[in-house]
């Protein structure tokens, strides 16, 4: 079981496979932070930033994480709108 609340249909070949690697990243708090985020807003990304989401995950799971729980920072190259938005999507929000 994935966690997700989302099904893939409707949804575009692009979008159902980053859907899929959201909920399938190694570590399960990773996969809660993206695949919440992308339950809810997958759907309406444009391309611009599903280009960013795509390149967010490419990113090592215990880093992406630090930098969205603030244990770390960002680089420049990362710290994106798209980014913002996924750090704020998450404040207020128990990761368990």
């Amino acid at each position: 079981m994935t966690g997700s609340t989302r099904s893939s249909e409707g949804l575009d070949e692009r979008r159902r496979r980053l859907l899929f690697r959201s909920w399938h990243r190694g570590i399960r708090e990773t996969d809660l932070l993206l695949g919440r985020f992308a339950d809810s807003h997958i759907a309406d990304l444009n391309d611009r930033e599903l280009d960013e989401y795509e390149r967010l995950l490419d990113v090592p799971d215990h880093d992406l994480y630090a930098w969205v729980t603030n244990d770390g920072v960002a680089p420049a190259d990362h710290d994106t709108a798209l980014f913002r938005r996924l750090c704020d999507f998450h404040r207020g929000q128990k990761v368990t």
